[in-house]
């Protein structure tokens, strides 16, 4: 019993490390990254999230770029997409103070 109690702490603390490092990786290194022009890089999330095909003809670098911002900052369930697009300005904004 001993055993599984130690397994579990040391699962339980390696976890928390991983979740801690990933965090301090977006705040730190991802998130500003959009500093540099933050309502464009808005723009091409909502064109992904409501374009079948955004990028048409032109370059997908940008819209690739920009939609690591899905995974960095997600939509909650139950949320309008409005209210989604507002959060992830904010949340731009406040990484780039």
């Amino acid at each position: 019993m001993l055993k599984i109690g130690a397994i579990f702490m040391i699962t339980a603390g390696a976890m928390w490390m991983i979740f801690n490092s990933a965090q301090w990786y977006a705040d730190n290194a991802a998130l500003p990254r959009y500093c540099v022009d933050p309502e464009t890089t808005v723009e091409l999330v909502a064109q992904i999230l409501t374009s079948e095909n955004p990028a048409g003809d032109e370059t997908r670098r940008p819209y690739v770029i920009a939609a690591k911002l899905i995974f960095l900052v997600p939509r909650t369930d139950d949320e309008p997409f409005p209210a989604y697009l507002t959060r992830l300005r904010k949340r731009i904004a406040e990484t780039c103070r």
